[in-house]
């Protein structure tokens, strides 16, 4: 039976499947493990973003106010508004004050709700020098 031809197969063996779900495998695993660090980066990122625009709308909106307006102490504030949860503490403290100048300092502390988010904190100093009123004297 030299001439009888062998038949042709159809179909995978059990062993060709495992196999190449193995090979799979091993090509998958590290580019999930990429995905999930890009994708984690990517929301660090966001919400940086996040986070410096509340700061440097906070900072502008407290460099604005009146000198006076500035109270001394704690005020925190917690924002529930999507797509950034944060909770907000300024902090007004006297720093000086001698002759006519006068000087608080200011801490502005963003405490995102998101643990994955970093808390930022700033600084700055606000100055009042009462200025001088000339009385006009019309009777003169």
């Amino acid at each position: 039976m030299p001439n009888r031809k062998r038949a042709h197969r159809k179909g995978f063996i059990l062993m060709e499947v495992v196999v190449a779900i193995t090979l799979l495998a091993l090509i998958l695993t590290p580019l999930a493990a990429m995905v999930f660090k890009m994708t984690a980066r990517s929301h660090t990122i966001i919400g940086g973003a996040y986070r410096n625009g509340v700061l440097m709308e906070q900072v502008n909106l407290l460099e604005s106010l009146p000198y006076d307006s500035l109270t001394v102490g704690t005020t925190t504030t917690t924002v529930t508004t999507k797509p950034y949860l944060y909770t907000q503490k300024v902090i007004v403290a006297q720093y000086y004050q001698k002759y006519m100048l006068r000087a608080k300092t200011v801490t502005l502390i963003i405490i995102p709700a998101n643990p994955l988010y970093r808390p930022d904190t700033t600084y700055f100093m606000r100055s009042s020098a009462a200025t001088l009123t000339a009385f006009v004297n019309d009777n003169q």
